[in-house]
């Protein structure tokens, strides 16, 4: 139990160690040092930049996560319920499963124009698809002779979906909301790299232009950074709520 606690302090530890290392060793600017990163990082917070970057950004994600999740799991739940939907549209999924996040992103760029509508539907263009499967796969795994009790007892549909179908779908709905926040916030930077004005990517696309390597860092760790507070502050807290029945 001490280990577990200790262990990703010295995770960490040992990156940035092995980060300062290589800096040093190698003394280029291509590797700045963490150091270098962290006052690049602070120069951005006091001039704004970064905060309103970034905000723009995460309220992106939002709205795409929140609509990728609820059309995902809905569709995900009917075709996994219906035999004779998920036979008429599988190929539809595998046809959107394989479509490059590039191709999606140009093509929504180039029918609806660069607008905010157009990022935020290829985001959720390329996610739901993942969310489907996901849901899909977890509505087939249902244990039936639970259902079957349920009805037995006169559960309510609410009820049912509450006490039986949602604790076995946890799992499920958990892996795809991870799996979710590592996909979307990826295609949005290739969002705002190609069409927007605003946002991390688009900053990304100007220090790549300036070769500015630690201002490219910076940045990361920032929306990584908050990435893992959503994870420890907001997920963490929903599995552990999830879970408390065991």
């Amino acid at each position: 139990m001490v280990f577990s606690k200790i262990f990703p302090s010295i995770s960490i530890v040992s990156f940035l160690s092995l980060w300062y290392v290589l800096a040093w060793f190698l003394h280029s600017p291509l590797l700045p040092s963490p150091e270098n990163v962290a006052q690049v990082f602070w120069r951005h917070c006091q001039s704004g930049e970064l905060p309103h970057h970034l905000s723009v950004t995460l309220l992106r994600l939002i709205m795409s996560f929140t609509i990728s999740m609820l059309l995902g799991c809905v569709i995900g739940i009917a075709l996994g319920i219906s035999e004779k939907l998920n036979a008429f549209f599988d190929n539809w999924l595998v046809i959107f499963l394989n479509v490059p996040a590039l191709v999606t992103v140009i093509l929504c760029y180039v029918w609806f124009g660069l607008t905010e509508s157009a990022a935020i539907l290829a985001v959720v263009l390329n996610k739901v698809p993942n969310v489907i499967v996901t849901l899909r796969e977890g509505t087939r795994a249902l244990d039936k002779s639970l259902l079957n009790m349920a009805k037995c007892y006169g559960f309510t549909r609410m009820k049912t979906l509450r006490h039986v179908i949602l604790p076995q779908l946890h799992p499920f709905l958990m892996s795809a909301t991870r799996s979710g926040l590592a996909l979307i916030w990826k295609i949005i930077l290739m969002v705002e790299l190609l069409g927007r004005s605003d946002g991390m990517g688009y900053q990304l696309q100007l220090f790549f232009q300036w070769f500015d390597i630690s201002s490219i860092l910076a940045y990361t760790v920032a929306f990584v950074g908050v990435i893992q507070l959503l994870e420890f502050l907001v997920l963490k807290p929903l599995d552990n709520l999830a879970l408390r029945w065991r």
